[in-house]
This record gives structure tokens, sequence and C-alpha cells, in this order.
């Protein structure tokens, strides 16, 4: 009987033990979904800014999410979804998340279009899984800011300048990140620029 008790103890312990920790999880879990939904929201709304060079500078958290629901309305389209920029009641543009396959992962971030989608008006990453000091340098605004106001007049519309007609520079030492979001852009933006045209997300002649 006290063999029994000996080997019946400790398994009952660690069901109780088992028992507490899943309940702690649960609980902090649930405390902390709705904290975690709105950072990524916020996350995803100083992305936008960043695409249309809106300086965000001496703003509380609270007062960003302000600015965006008074600057910017979100609309669902298939698979993607369309931010269009009004200011003085006129349309300065769209922006639309773009993503695709870089080195180690996938690379998400989004891109800002003219309201005519003739220039692409910035760009800015969200996540990705690249190289710190390396890839992950994708995340510098001298490598992201290349990109802002170049005429969609071309294709392939980026390249790289060690390439015939190079219009943005590769990051050094990081080749096959620079490619993937090259061939992200490249293979992303005639997509969009028809969806968007189809779609009524188009201001031009």
């Amino acid at each position: 009987m006290a063999k029994k008790k000996q080997i019946l103890f400790p398994v009952l312990f660690m069901v109780v033990l088992t028992a507490i920790f899943t309940f702690v999880l649960a609980t902090i879990n649930e405390v902390t979904t709705d904290i975690i939904s709105e950072q990524q929201e916020l996350s995803i709304q100083k992305s936008i800014f960043y695409t249309f060079n809106i300086s965000l500078e001496g703003l509380s958290d609270q007062e960003i999410q302000d600015k965006f629901e008074a600057s910017f309305e979100k609309t669902k389209v298939n698979d993607r979804t369309y931010y269009t920029y009004t200011k003085e009641n006129k349309v300065q543009g769209y922006a639309v998340q773009i993503s695709g396959k870089g080195l180690w992962g996938t690379i998400t971030g989004h891109v800002a279009f003219s309201p005519d989608h003739e220039k692409i008006l910035g760009l800015n990453f969200i996540s990705h899984s690249e190289t710190p000091g390396l890839g992950g340098r994708i995340d510098e605004d001298e490598f992201k800011d290349q990109f802002r106001s170049i005429t969609l007049d071309r294709e392939p519309y980026f390249s790289y300048g060690t390439d015939i007609g190079g219009n943005v520079d590769a990051i050094t030492g990081a080749t096959l990140t620079s490619l993937a979001v090259r061939d992200i852009l490249n293979g992303e933006i005639p997509k969009i620029l028809e969806e968007a045209k189809k779609e009524g997300f188009y201001e031009g002649n």
C-alpha cells in the first residue's frame, strides 16, 4: 500500500501542477490578446504613414491611431487591403501590403502609390527573418528611401545599379535579400496595378 502511495503522489502532483500552469498560461493569453492585436495594428499604421513620408515625431500611440483614422480609409478587396490616404477631401495616394519569399522566410511590408499609380511614393517592411546586420538592413532608411518617387514607366520596375538601367542600389553583403526585395516588388506591383484600376482605387484620366 505504501508503495502505491509513493507512485501515486508524484503523478497527482504533476497533474495538479500541469493544470495550474495551463490555467495561468490561458489567463495570460486571454488578457494579452487584445493588447497584442492593438500593437500589431499600430505597427501597420506606422508603416503606412512611413510609406507616405508622414512624420509621427512627438505623437503618442493614441494620437497616431486617431490621425490614422482621420486620414485613411481601409478597404478589403480579395486578399488585399487598400488604404486610401485623403487630405483636404482629396485622395493623396493608396497603400497596399506586399509579401514574398526572402532568404530565410517571408518578407512583408507596404508600398504606397500616387493617386494615378504612376509612381511609388514609399516602401516599408513590417516583418521579415533576414540576417541582422546584413539582409536585416532592408529596415534602414538609407535602403528604403531609394524607392521614394520612382516612376513606374518601365518593366521590370526595379533593378540594381550593377544591372543595365539600375535605378536602386543593393545592400552590400546581402545580395540574396536585395534580390528577394526586387523580385517581390517586380512581381507584386503589376498585380496591384491591375487590381487597383479594376476595383476603382485609381485617380487618373
